[in-house]
């Protein structure tokens, strides 16, 4: 996921912030697995051994069981996070939005696994690197999509409405968006600037889907971030070294449900306590890393 343009700053699907869609795909191998698992995503496993972190590809691949190195809030909350997002997808396609932009696609593989209608054209927005391997690997797979699947092969810090423009978007078209697992690694700047370009790019009728968590009271973060750093020493044992606490941004910002309301959108939201609940999974506890504080977000351009 390399970007000259970033004075070197720069990773792949096995560094930095991109190993975070690696350990996304991860957990929903491992998810699919279990005796409730509420999604079928066949492309994870294969796509983190593609990717080749050795612990990432033990624990998909269920050599090595997640024990305490994976916690099960977080094999629930990636159950949790993509019955969302498929529901949304779909939900909003079968209603007549023919249009979808994955923003920071990643390992995702909706565009070849859920049944989309017919005409659906799916884009997906992800550095070139990524798009390419993802592409490979599964063609290798034998994986064809199930929709019309275009990339648009871009750094999100650069011009990607252009690149997303090339590769055949109509901004006149009801568009659904999703921005999954995202707005946490933007700083506080990048993601209103993002929300606002999905918004100028949205005609009314447009759909939106994302995550946020509201402004953390005292303590929250510090409690948050000896969480993550709990977990990045479990791993170091394993021989995976990766910090979690310095992959996100920390600190004020906008919650995203207000700032999308304040631009036109009208919102749906639940919590991740709401989710477990209504899909039959233990509620959470011990919850040091934050999980349960999150917010699932969608809703429609007015």
């Amino acid at each position: 996921m390399t970007s000259d343009s970033h004075d070197g700053d720069s990773w792949d699907l096995a560094s930095r912030v991109g190993a975070t869609a690696t350990m996304a795909a991860m957990a929903r191998a491992i998810a699919g697995r279990t005796d409730h698992p509420l999604i079928a995503d066949p492309f994870a496993e294969p796509l983190v051994e593609a990717v080749g972190i050795d612990l990432l590809t033990r624990l998909a691949t269920g050599e090595l069981p997640p024990a305490d190195l994976v916690e099960r809030a977080a094999i629930d909350g990636a159950k949790v996070r993509t019955k969302f997002y498929d529901e949304f997808f779909l939900d909003a396609t079968n209603a007549g939005i023919g249009q979808v932009v994955i923003l920071a696609s990643g390992l995702d593989s909706r565009a070849y696994r859920l049944h989309w209608p017919a005409g659906t054209v799916v884009y997906e927005v992800d550095q070139p690197p990524v798009v390419e391997f993802k592409t490979r690997t599964l063609a290798e797979l034998g994986a064809v999509p199930t929709a019309e699947r275009k990339t648009a092969a871009a750094d999100l810090r650069d011009d990607w409405p252009a690149a997303l423009r090339a590769a055949g978007f109509d901004p006149a078209l009801p568009t659904a968006w999703s921005a999954e697992g995202l707005l946490g690694y933007l700083p506080p700047e990048a993601q209103d600037r993002l929300l606002d370009t999905i918004t100028d790019l949205s005609v009314p009728g447009s759909r939106v889907a994302t995550e946020s968590r509201p402004s953390p009271r005292p303590g929250d973060e510090d409690r948050t971030k000896k969480g993550l750093n709990r977990v990045s020493e479990r791993w170091r044992t394993q021989g995976f070294e990766f910090n979690h606490a310095s992959q996100r941004y920390f600190g004020p910002r906008n919650e995203a449900a207000p700032y999308l309301a304040a631009r036109g959108w009208s919102l749906n939201k639940t919590t991740v306590r709401d989710l477990f609940a209504a899909n039959n999974l233990p509620p959470l506890e011990d919850d040091d890393l934050g999980t349960g504080d999150v917010r699932y977000l969608d809703g429609t351009r007015r």
